[in-house]
């Protein structure tokens, strides 16, 4: 099935491009490594890069993954874990700007949100985020960047959270987890969602039912409604106007996220 875009600015995708499994299934049979970044962009429209969490890229790196893709595709990048996995994230000025130097903007236009992953054990401290979230660069290069904060703490269900997120104009991480907490709170001009229970019973990741509920959802964030159903830690409203989303299945049985995401492409194309 090749690609086709999506209404309302809706850019559905996986995590990554390098998974055995995937070959035979979303990858032909013989084809390169090499050529698997490039199989992606022909599919679906965004992957979520999770080897620069655990290290530095190059810049001719990122040059090379834009020129593989077409004009459509996103990479959402995971942002160093040296940034995040902090007792005091105040202290994490130095590695910020290393990771931001790192030569990411050669993806241009092609670069979704920068993601900001923390650990379960890590709590919320308002003026702590507030500085954090200070210390991120809305731009280089000339390039808008935007960033989205995905919490694993149930201290973050909070509406403070919500507040200074919305402050700093960075969105919540909605994380479809088991264990996790779910915070649908709409705290920027983008949307950005992991859904993460696919099951490996299930030809398409999850039931079609439960595609179908999603394709809803993430038509309502486009049209920048904030979707009944699902759990929010503010009742202060976000304005209703139309968000870019980004959509990405992570995750659960991983074998099944390109069938997830080709069948929830599907329903918005």
């Amino acid at each position: 099935m090749a690609f086709m875009p999506a209404e309302g600015a809706i850019h559905v995708g996986i995590g990554g491009w390098d998974f055995d499994p995937w070959r035979g299934s979303f990858f032909p049979e013989g084809l390169a490594k090499t050529k698997q970044l490039q199989h992606l962009g022909t599919r679906l429209g965004a992957t979520e890069v999770n080897a620069t969490y655990y290290g530095t890229m190059r810049p001719e790196t990122f040059a090379k993954w834009r020129e593989s893709v077409p004009d459509h595709f996103r990479f959402a990048l995971k942002a160093s874990r040296f940034c995040t996995n902090r007792k005091d994230l105040r202290e994490a000025e130095a590695s910020i700007a290393k990771f931001m130097g790192q030569g990411l903007t050669e993806l241009g236009g092609k670069l979704g949100p920068i993601v900001w992953q923390f650990a379960p054990t890590k709590k919320f401290d308002a003026d702590e985020m507030r500085a954090f979230l200070a210390m991120l660069p809305g731009e280089r290069d000339g390039l808008q960047l935007r960033h989205a904060l995905e919490v694993r703490n149930d201290s973050f269900r909070d509406p403070a959270f919500v507040a200074v997120t919305r402050e700093a104009g960075a969105a919540i991480v909605y994380a479809h987890h088991e264990t996790y907490p779910e915070l649908a709170d709409l705290t920027a001009d983008f949307v950005y969602a992991r859904l993460q229970q696919a099951k490996e019973a299930e030809p398409a990741g999850y039931a079609p039912a439960a595609l179908d509920r999603w394709a809803e959802v993430a038509k309502g964030w486009a049209a920048g409604e904030s979707p009944a159903g699902l759990a929010y830690a503010s009742e202060a409203s976000a304005p209703a106007r139309p968000r870019e989303v980004f959509l990405f299945f992570i995750s659960g049985d991983k074998v099944r996220n390109p069938a997830a995401a080709e069948a929830l492409a599907a329903r918005l194309a």
